[in-house]
């Protein structure tokens, strides 16, 4: 995936939560534009936090393994309008 399009979808206002998937089968969740650093050759994301708020870990990702992004907590993206949903 291009980080300008993980860059894109990290600037949306209102954020919304994201699952980053990667060819290891791997995935991470997103929930604040915060925890993730995009550059040309790297993502780092920032594991949740235990207790304190403050993350402990992280992760690197090559942009390249970055299979496809979602969004969780039940968000789902809006329909156009005159687009009908199936009864």
């Amino acid at each position: 995936m291009r980080p300008s399009e993980i860059m894109n979808l990290q600037r949306k206002r209102p954020f919304v939560p994201l699952r980053v998937h990667v060819s290891d089968g791997s995935s991470y969740d997103v929930r604040h534009p915060e925890m993730m650093l995009v550059t040309n050759t790297t993502i780092f994301i920032a594991l949740p936090p235990l207790a304190d708020g403050v993350p402990e870990r992280h992760v690197y990702c090559d942009p390249i393994h970055i299979t496809r992004i979602e969004p969780i907590d039940g968000a789902k993206p809006k329909r156009s309008k005159g687009q009908r949903g199936a009864p």
